[in-house]
C-alpha cells in the first residue's frame, strides 16, 4: 500500500513536471515570436525612412519636394589677357528706330511667339543648351508654354511675392486722370525726338491716360522726390538694347517730371561713356542728381555678351560673341551699382548677327555644336548664363539688387517692318485690359531667374495689350510706309515698367 501511494505520488510529480516543461516551452516560443516581430518592425521602419522608393506609397500631401536642377552659368572671374576694353568695343552704328530692321533671317518677337520655333521638336536642342551650361535641364524651364510650374522651393523673390498673392505681371490697365507722369513736349532734355510722339503728326494720345494695376500688390504712387530719397547715394543701371534705352529715358523723364533741369551732372566719362570718333553716339549715358547723389545710367549691350575683336588692327574686324561671358562693362562696373536691370531679345536674329559681324563663341572657342548655334538656343543659353552669373555676384556685393526684364512685344500685323507690316490701331486696349495668367509670357526669362535671387521684371503680357502705343507710322526718321511696331511712344508703356521697378526697389 505504501508502495502504491509512493507510486501515485511519483506519477503525480512526473505529470506536474511534464506540464511545467510544456508551459515553459510554450512561453519560450511566444517570447521568440515577439522578439522576431520586434526586430522585423524595427527593420521595416528603418527601411521606410531610408528608402526613397517607399515614400511613393505616402499620400500626395506628404511627398517630399523634388528640386529640379537648374543650369549653372560658366562664370569667368578674371579678365582674359586679350580682353576688349569697353571703350574699344563695337559701336552701335545703326539707328535705334531701325533696331529690328534687318531683312535677313527671322526676327524673334515675344517669347510666346518664339515658342512657335521652340516647340516640342526643339526640346532636344534646349536639353543640349542646358547640358552646355553644366547641369541637367529643369522640366519647368524647358516648357514653352506660359503654364510652366516653377519649383516652389527654388523661386526668386518675385515668385515669393506671387505665393503671397502679389503678382506684378498679373493685373489690369485702368484709366487714371493723373497720367501721363510727364509731358512729351517738355522732356526734350532726355527724350529722343524719334520716340516723342507728341512731336510727330500723331493726333490721338488717349493711350497716355492709363496705368498698370497689379493684382493684390501695393503699388506706391511714383513721386520724383520719393524715388530720389530711396535711391540716395545709389546707382541704377539699365543695360540692354534700345528697349532698355527707352526705359532709361522714361526713368529720366519721370524723375524730373519732364522739366528742364540744370543741376543734373553728366558723369558719362566716369564710365567711359564718351562718343568715339566716327560713332553715331556713345555706348551709353550716365547722369547724377547732386542733391541725393543718385546716378542713373544706360549702357548699350544688345546681346549682354562680351564682344571681343578678333583682329584689333582691322577697323572692319569681326567680333567673338562670348555667350558664356557677361558684357565687360557689366562685369567691370557691377561693384558700383546698387540696382541693375538687364534685357536682351530683339537682336537675336541671323540678320543682326551678320550685320554686326558677331561670331558666336563658348568656352573661348567658336561654337561647334550645331544645335547650340541655332539662334533661339544661343539666345536662351545667354539669358541663363548672364542671370546665373549675376546671381553669383549678389552675395559678393551686399545690397545689390538684380533684375532681368522680360522681352518687350512687337505688334506687326500682316507682315514685318519691310514686308508691309503695320500697327495702325489707335483704340486703347482693343483686345482687353487684363492679364489673368499666373506665369510670364516670357517663359525663358521666368525659367532663368528661377532658383536665383535675381528678380524678374515681368512686362511682356501687360505690354502685349498695348498695341496702340507704338511709334507706328509716325516715326520721324522712318521711310514712307514703314511702321515701327517695336519701340514705344513716350510717355507710354515703359513708364509702367519703371513703376513696377520702383515698387520692387
Amino acid at each position: 500500500m505504501i508502495f502504491s501511494f509512493q507510486k501515485g505520488i511519483g506519477k503525480a510529480f512526473h505529470s506536474k513536471k511534464m506540464k511545467g516543461a510544456c508551459l515553459n516551452k510554450l512561453r519560450g516560443v511566444k517570447f521568440s515570436i515577439s522578439l522576431i516581430a520586434l526586430i522585423c518592425t524595427t527593420l521595416l521602419i528603418w527601411a521606410w525612412e531610408s528608402t526613397p522608393l517607399l515614400t511613393n506609397f505616402l499620400p500626395p500631401s506628404e511627398h517630399f519636394d523634388v528640386h529640379l536642377g537648374m543650369p549653372s552659368a560658366v562664370i569667368h572671374s578674371e579678365i582674359p589677357p586679350n580682353h576688349v576694353d569697353f571703350k574699344d568695343r563695337q559701336q552701335p552704328t545703326e539707328d535705334d528706330s531701325a533696331e529690328a530692321r534687318t531683312p535677313a533671317g527671322p526676327i524673334i518677337q515675344v517669347v510666346h511667339q518664339v515658342s512657335e520655333n521652340v516647340d516640342a521638336n526643339m526640346m532636344p536642342d534646349l536639353v543640349d543648351v542646358k547640358a552646355r551650361l553644366g547641369t541637367s535641364p529643369s522640366i519647368a524651364t524647358l516648357s514653352t508654354s506660359s503654364g510652366a510650374v516653377p519649383d516652389d522651393d527654388k523661386v526668386s523673390d518675385t515668385a515669393t511675392d506671387k505665393k503671397r498673392g502679389c503678382n506684378y505681371g498679373k493685373g489690369k490697365w485702368i484709366a487714371d486722370k493723373k497720367r501721363p507722369l510727364y509731358s512729351g513736349f517738355g522732356c526734350k532734355q532726355w527724350l529722343s525726338e524719334m520716340w516723342a510722339c507728341r512731336l510727330t503728326q500723331r493726333t490721338d494720345f488717349s493711350y497716355e491716360t492709363f496705368r498698370w494695376q497689379p493684382e493684390n500688390c501695393e503699388m506706391p504712387e511714383f513721386r520724383e522726390s520719393a524715388f530720389l530719397r530711396r535711391m540716395r547715394h545709389k546707382t541704377l543701371a539699365f543695360i540692354g538694347d534700345s528697349l532698355g534705352r527707352q526705359q532709361f529715358q522714361s526713368m529720366m523723364c519721370m524723375i524730373t517730371g519732364g522739366r528742364e533741369t540744370s543741376d543734373v551732372e553728366n558723369v558719362g566719362s566716369t564710365y567711359g561713356l564718351i562718343k568715339a570718333q566716327g560713332a553715331v553716339r556713345p555706348d551709353g549715358w550716365a547722369y547724377r542728381f547732386p542733391r541725393t547723389n543718385t546716378t542713373i545710367l544706360y549702357y548699350w549691350s544688345a546681346s549682354l555678351c562680351e564682344l571681343e575683336p578678333l583682329n584689333r588692327s582691322d577697323p572692319a574686324t569681326h567680333y567673338a560673341m562670348h555667350l558664356d561671358r557677361p558684357a565687360f562693362f557689366l562685369k567691370h562696373f557691377l561693384p558700383q551699382f546698387d540696382v541693375v536691370v538687364l534685357n536682351t531679345g530683339h537682336h537675336w536674329n541671323r540678320g543682326k548677327i551678320i550685320a554686326n559681324r558677331w561670331e558666336m563663341y563658348v568656352g573661348g572657342k567658336p561654337i561647334a555644336n550645331r544645335k547650340l548655334a541655332q539662334i533661339a538656343n544661343a539666345k536662351n543659353f545667354t539669358v541663363y548664363s548672364v542671370v546665373k552669373w549675376l546671381d553669383s555676384q549678389l552675395p559678393i556685393h551686399p545690397g545689390l539688387k538684380g533684375f532681368y526684364r522680360s522681352i518687350s512685344p512687337r505688334h506687326f500685323v500682316n507682315g514685318d517692318w519691310n514686308t508691309g507690316g503695320s500697327c495702325d490701331n489707335s483704340t486703347p486696349l482693343a483686345d482687353g485690359s487684363e492679364v489673368t495668367q499666373d506665369h510670364s509670357s516670357d517663359s525663358v526669362a521666368e525659367g532663368a531667374v528661377m532658383g536665383t535671387n535675381v528678380k524678374l521684371l515681368d512686362i511682356t503680357a501687360l505690354s502685349e495689350l498695348r498695341d496702340e502705343c507704338h511709334i507706328s507710322k509716325y516715326s520721324i526718321k522712318a521711310s514712307t510706309g514703314v511702321h515701327d511696331c517695336l519701340h514705344w511712344c513716350l510717355p507710354g508703356v515703359p513708364d509702367a515698367w519703371n513703376e513696377l521697378l520702383y515698387a520692387q526697389i
